[in-house]
């Protein structure tokens, strides 16, 4: 049975605004401090997005991951943009989650945790503040709720108003996810109504389609016996972002009735970034105050010198749930720089979620100009993370992936055996290579795998 997580008391040196005090690093320059307050005021007069309930209820579930019993999976745009808030792009990115998590459920025979990176993820972190092309230098394009990508001065200025709008376009996605959710939409009974449009062409579409059958056969045979099943009609969904935009974030942190401290109430479950991980930073102090369950980005330059204050920081009572580590490392490191980690953690006998990120350190450029990752670099370091966890005696208990349920050629190889020839003809992205359909399918197949042989 998992251990029920405790209810900390907020640090008394903390406030909502204090990470103000710190160095806040990846936040935009707004050139009108008066139309920041305004938009932030009424920022602040909106609804939340989330409850406080639903925070408590994924920091339960993510207690249980910790000990073994599920396994999360995490996925969804790089940067979402207000353009793609549309029922086809949502229904179809909620449609590729609900067909891994089908794959996961089925190979790994226990239950998976759902987690979208939607609905808030409108910000990007950028290598540097500014962008030169022909001579112009402007501001780096930071996602839509900072600034646009078209490259004109107008179009790349930090507006505050893009807060608000930020706020109402994750309102539109949570509340026709949760309208599709609640309808049946995730209904184990019909898994047919997830297909995407041309997964009938898909080289993974007949180990797909068996592997329904077989589920359906199974929920058949335990209706017949126990009568309908009512939780496999729906399922637990929630969301998660990067909360860089700080300004934003302490907008909509809260105090709720009946629960102490403070909530960030615009996501379940934020997460700081790789670049804004600094013990000593605004994002690392405005982080240790919110009672959400949180994760950080490590990647393969932290020590376990940096990594343990880190966690003294953000979960100084090791309370059940509350930290998750997500490790970012390529396909080329990750054999050095994870098992000092993990032996360290492990020698601490800390609680924590490990969770693999085989995205972020496998991106390149190609010679006609791509962003892109090889599939099998993901696949790579994904398939090294569960050796190297099993070797250290520790657990990976879920994965990070950037993904989209549209037809794209972002990625190379996968089933399809995409090359750099392919990536023209349907790149998306405005700032990071996703996965598409039947890369995820693939990898959620890959996981299934090592699970098992692992046992």
């Amino acid at each position: 049975m998992a251990i029920q997580p405790t209810s900390p008391s907020t640090p008394v040196d903390w406030s909502p605004a204090s990470w103000q005090q710190r160095e806040a690093l990846q936040q935009p320059r707004y050139d009108d401090p008066a139309e920041l307050a305004t938009a932030t005021a009424q920022l602040a007069s909106l609804p939340p997005l989330v409850t406080s309930w639903e925070v408590l209820a994924l920091k339960q579930a993510l207690a249980e991951a910790q000990d073994g019993h599920s396994f999360l999976l995490q996925g969804g745009d790089c940067a979402e943009s207000f353009t793609d808030c549309t029922s086809p792009i949502i229904s179809n990115r909620l449609k590729v989650l609900l067909q891994m998590s089908l794959v996961m459920v089925h190979g790994l025979k226990k239950p998976v945790l759902r987690v979208g990176r939607f609905a808030g993820q409108y910000a990007k972190p950028r290598s540097a503040d500014t962008e030169t092309r022909d001579g112009l230098t402007l501001p780096s394009f930071r996602g839509d709720v900072v600034n646009a990508p078209a490259f004109t001065a107008e179009a790349r200025r930090a507006d505050p108003q893009r807060l608000i709008q930020a706020h109402a376009h994750s309102a539109l996605t949570m509340n026709f996810v949760r309208a599709l959710i609640d309808g049946g939409f995730a209904d184990l009974h019909h898994p047919e109504y997830w297909d995407l449009a041309w997964v009938e062409h898909s080289p993974l579409a007949a180990e797909y389609r068996q592997m329904v059958a077989s589920i359906g056969d199974s929920l058949r045979f335990m209706e017949t016996l126990a009568g309908p099943i009512a939780s496999f009609s729906r399922v637990d969904f929630f969301t998660s972002h990067e909360a860089l935009l700080l300004h934003y974030e302490q907008a909509l942190t809260r105090q709720v009735p009946r629960h102490p401290g403070w909530f960030n109430l615009s996501t379940h479950f934020p997460w700081i970034g790789m670049r804004t991980a600094a013990l000593d930073g605004a994002h690392v102090e405005y982080f240790r105050g919110i009672r959400n369950p949180i994760a950080v980005k490590v990647g393969p330059s932290v020590t376990p010198e940096q990594l343990l204050p880190l966690m003294d920081a953000l979960n100084p009572d090791d309370e059940p749930g509350r930290l998750t580590l997500v490790h970012r490392m390529g396909n080329a490191a990750i054999a050095e720089r994870l098992p000092p980690l993990l032996d360290a953690v492990k020698r601490e006998g800390r609680r924590v979620l490990w969770v693999a990120d085989p995205m972020h350190g496998n991106t390149e450029s190609t010679s006609n100009g791509y962003k892109t990752r090889r599939f099998d670099n993901i696949r790579g370091e994904l398939d090294q993370a569960f050796d190297i966890h099993a070797a250290a005696g520790t657990r990976l208990g879920g994965v990070h992936l950037e993904l989209t349920g549209e037809n794209v050629t972002e990625c190379m190889g996968g089933a399809r055996d995409l090359s750099e020839s392919d990536l023209s003809r349907a790149y998306k992205s405005t700032v990071d290579p996703r996965l598409n359909y039947e890369q995820s399918l693939e990898l959620a197949m890959l996981i299934v795998r090592k699970s098992v042989s692992r046992g």
